[in-house]
């Protein structure tokens, strides 16, 4: 079985999604676009507000008219919100108007109506009011043409506001990669069936699944497979057939019911061990033009498989902010095997990073406590408290 460092196989993961990171536009509807990355600037296509409006419910006067407080108008009209196409404003009155409700020319003011007293017909005005005080005036929050968001932006829900608010019903996106999982192990059940003896619950590609949407990707196919080459062949080529990119776990290793290896290495797939713990067994292959990324089936390796190598350029195709990688404080020794780069589970505690558990891969309860990946190089056996050490935040 070859060999490959943590660096040369996350360069071979890199040159077989190469495609994936080129960045590629989509027109989604605002309505489904949120949390997606804008792939282009967008600008407004018309001012906001579109019209002068009311602020308030009130009247609205000519400010002139208001000389010598208390004044009593004459109201002319009433105005409410929604299509609406008033009279322009008679000198010496006023019209009830509500908030949002279009202001008649030769209004260049609203009253509040608790500022007032008023009947049917006429309304008291006891406060002066200066010109444009309680108007919203046209364009005054967003001018036509003016750049809305720029390329990049990671849309949130006060962005899709915005962008509704204009008119606009699609936006465009990145396009995110079709992901597809497959997990692999005659032993796994799903959630919830009755356990036989020998069978455990599958958790790999629902931790899969979840860790690909959380970083970009549309996880478009999730299948079981049991250790049958026919059964696995067959959906492996249905995966292939929806998504950009599948990863599998299980079936990697040199024992046998390996059924990954079996079917993928006539096919040119390339499977080796790495020199991290854990995650070492490893795999990748090219079926019809799509990439085939292999990880070994214990959970901890599974999941520590996709934060090293999948994670960053997966983030880096979907158009995300890269997760920066920290250097904390030890706050106990750490003993490490020589020749073996150890991803160890870590919580962040006051004044640095604490190990959680052994480095065990079956430990799916510490990894579920830890908050980072203690990154202990290959050729660092013993690591003192009080010393500097690189985390993977989680």
């Amino acid at each position: 079985m070859t060999s490959r460092s943590v660096e040369e196989h996350s360069a071979e993961v890199q040159r077989l999604l190469a495609p994936l990171l080129a960045p590629t536009v989509e027109d989604v509807a605002v309505t489904e676009a949120l949390g997606r990355v804008l792939g282009a600037d967008v600008r407004s296509p018309l001012d906001l507000p579109l019209f002068r409006n009311s602020q308030m419910d009130g009247f609205a006067v000519a400010a002139a008219s208001l000389t010598g407080v208390p004044v009593t108008l004459p109201v002319t009209e009433t105005i409410a919100a929604g299509p609406a196409e008033p009279a322009p404003l008679a000198p010496g009155s006023a019209v009830r108007i509500m908030t949002g409700a279009v202001i008649p020319a030769g209004a260049d003011a609203v009253v509040p109506v608790e500022d007032t007293d008023a009947t049917k017909d006429m309304v008291t005005i006891r406060v002066s009011r200066r010109a444009g005080e309680y108007v919203r005036e046209a364009g005054t929050d967003v001018r036509t043409g003016d750049l809305l968001l720029a390329t990049g932006t990671a849309l949130a829900a006060r962005h899709l506001s915005l962008f509704a608010a204009v008119g606009l019903a699609t936006v465009p996106v990145l396009r995110r990669p079709r992901a597809a999982v497959i997990a692999t192990g005659a032993e796994l059940v799903r959630a919830g069936e009755p356990l036989r003896p020998g069978q455990i619950y599958e958790s790999n590609s629902v931790a899969l699944a979840a860790s690909l949407t959380a970083n970009g990707a549309d996880v478009v196919f999730v299948e079981r497979s049991d250790d049958d080459l026919a059964v696995f062949d067959e959906i492996l080529r249905r995966a292939t057939a929806s998504a950009d990119l599948v990863v599998t776990s299980g079936g990697v290793s040199m024992g046998d019911f390996e059924v990954v290896r079996e079917v993928l290495t006539p096919l040119g797939g390339w499977f080796g061990h790495t020199t991290m713990q854990p995650g070492g067994p490893q795999g990748l292959a090219e079926i019809d033009g799509v990439p085939v990324l292999n990880f070994p089936g214990n959970p901890v390796s599974t999941m520590v498989s996709f934060e090293v190598f999948v994670k960053p350029l997966l983030r880096r195709a979907a158009g995300l902010p890269a997760v920066p990688l920290e250097e904390l404080v030890l706050t106990e020794p750490i003993t490490s095997i020589q020749g073996r780069r150890q991803f160890l589970r870590g919580r962040r505690v006051d004044g640095g990073v604490a190990l959680e558990s052994g480095p065990g891969s079956h430990l799916v309860g510490a990894l579920a406590r830890a908050d980072v990946l203690i990154d202990i190089p290959e050729n660092v056996t013993t690591m003192k408290a009080g010393d500097n050490v690189r985390v993977w935040p989680l």
